[in-house]
């Protein structure tokens, strides 16, 4: 697909703009998931728990969305492709599970604020605000973000049996065309 280099400028920057968000994001969003594990202060544990559920669904779903969608349209427009290279399918697969887990998790997140919102939380519900489920899922989401900026930061080479194909120009014809 052919596109002018203005586009592809224009696309990268909202793409890497999109992807640093959501990786910031998910750091504040960690340090709130610390806080509510972690401090005696019950005030400051509801406080936080509700503020995961602010950045939740205000800053993490549209981000990890608008990265999934900026990152497939940038491959589609440029030489690198969808499929054509290992490490651009590994960033497409990282952002997937990243934003499925997310969007899962998200039930639990809402659970929690849930039980942070309201006026009298039994002992019990105290408790369940210091979990540290909130704190391990926002860990390991920045680890698979980081994987990812390293990926596009050293596009390890390697090329798939589609993208080799696509540069020698051997693409099988699609089943049931009549090349004869």
């Amino acid at each position: 697909m052919s596109s002018s280099p203005r586009l592809r400028k224009a696309l990268l920057v909202t793409h890497v703009s999109v992807s640093v968000g959501w990786l910031g994001a998910v750091a504040a969003f960690l340090a709130l998931a610390i806080t509510s594990a972690a401090s005696p202060d019950h005030d400051l544990v509801r406080a936080s728990t509700l503020g995961m559920q602010v950045i939740g669904w205000a800053v993490l779903v549209p981000l990890s969305g608008a990265s999934l969608l900026t990152g497939v349209l940038q491959s589609l427009i440029t030489t690198w492709g969808l499929f054509r290279h290992y490490w651009v399918l590994a960033k497409l697969v990282i952002n997937v599970v990243a934003t499925t887990i997310l969007l899962m998790y998200m039930q639990t997140i809402n659970y929690l604020a849930a039980t942070a919102g309201t006026d009298t939380m039994p002992g019990t519900g105290q408790e369940a605000l210091r979990s540290w489920s909130p704190v391990i899922h926002a860990s390991g989401a920045l680890v698979l973000l980081i994987l990812a900026v390293v990926l596009s930061v050293y596009k390890p080479r390697g090329m798939t049996r589609f993208g080799f194909r696509k540069q020698q120009g051997i693409l099988e014809p699609a089943a049931g065309s009549d090349h004869s």
